[in-house]
């Protein structure tokens, strides 16, 4: 298992994309997204999904360096169509206009369409947070392949429908709740795939409607389904992921159901409020250094050795990464490798 420094790994990245014909700019965003979901630990997001990105950059089904349109246009409110672009720039323009107009109006709300696969959602609303907000961050797949089956079901109707939540803080890493609506993310099935390793008990449902812990029973288009998060309470998963797919499917045009021809497409919803327009800055950092501390500070249940924040365990596997480097799995690194050969890029 190779172990790549972070800025190796990211110029790498750079290069491979901008082989496939990505502007050196948005390249050099993509490839820093991908290695930042490598640094915090999310290895399903990170570089392991490149060679896909490169094929449907190949199939005409991303546009590298599709122009970004900002539509419907209010002073707290937008429209963003990235025109089949990568998910990656787009999601950043809409978080970058969001904040914008917050600045100037206290909150704002765009909604984002027409995008190939965003990555990971933190990334996005921690983008906004270090800007002063607190964001609300969720994505749709649109009228993608589906991969969740619906509360009782055992067919693939929704996405993973993945929301993320960052505040600031003084605290030395991110405060960023992200997590998918499903019991798991399917780029963590595919991990698991590749490290040979199990999943637990209720996380898919296979072609018979029963509950499986083998990820081998998740095909990659179709076979099985994940289900919602909740285990015996899963109405709690399925309900919140109805309501992503309303506000980034519904909500931004991108619609519901499947079209097996059709593009990857990624629908966004990004809210954020800007923090100074509700009680001073410093202080509510302060504040929520303060409620962190007071919650850590609780007695201990049996088999925990300490409370954690949202977002805490991301910045502790980021330190220990950038000082120790980044293992990337044989599987990965060689379709990694075989990607770059063919594009001539030299590793």
């Amino acid at each position: 298992m190779p172990v790549i420094g972070a800025e190796n790994l990211q110029e790498l990245i750079t290069r491979i994309f901008v082989a496939a014909g990505t502007p050196s700019a948005r390249a050099e965003a993509v490839s820093e997204h991908l290695v930042a979901a490598n640094l915090a630990g999310h290895d399903s997001h990170g570089v392991i999904r490149v060679p896909g990105y490169v094929g449907l950059i190949e199939s005409g089904h991303i546009v590298p360096d599709a122009p970004i349109e900002v539509q419907r246009e209010s002073d707290c409110t937008a429209v963003v169509d990235g025109n089949w672009g990568l998910g990656f720039v787009v999601t950043n323009h809409a978080v970058d206009l969001a904040v914008d107009k917050a600045r100037a109006s206290g909150v704002c709300a765009v909604a984002v369409r027409r995008q190939s696969h965003m990555g990971r959602l933190g990334w996005y609303s921690a983008r906004a947070a270090k800007q002063g907000m607190i964001a609300f961050v969720t994505a749709d797949s649109g009228r993608a392949p589906k991969v969740v089956a619906p509360l009782g079901g055992r067919e693939r109707r929704l996405g993973t429908n993945p929301l993320s939540f960052a505040v600031p803080s003084d605290l030395d890493g991110p405060v960023v709740l992200d997590m998918a609506t499903s019991a798991v993310a399917q780029g963590k099935v595919r991990v698991a795939k590749a490290r040979g390793q199990q999943l637990p008990s209720d996380c898919i449902v296979d072609d018979e409607g029963k509950t499986t812990s083998d990820p081998e029973a998740l095909g990659e288009n179709e076979g099985g389904a994940l289900l919602p998060f909740g285990g015996d309470q899963m109405h709690k998963g399925y309900g919140l992921s109805f309501m992503v797919e309303v506000f980034a499917g519904l909500l931004t045009g991108i619609g519901f159901s499947h079209d097996p021809g059709g593009f990857t497409n990624d629908g966004a919803f990004v809210a954020v409020f800007s923090v100074d327009r509700f009680q001073e800055y410093g202080a509510f950092k302060k504040n929520m250094a303060d409620f962190v501390e007071y919650l850590k500070e609780t007695e201990l249940a049996d088999g925990f050795s300490e409370i954690l924040y949202p977002g805490e365990v991301e910045h502790r596997a980021e330190l220990d990464r950038r000082t120790h480097g980044i293992k990337i799995e044989d599987t990965t690194w060689n379709r990694l490798t075989e990607t770059a050969d063919r594009l001539g890029v030299a590793v």
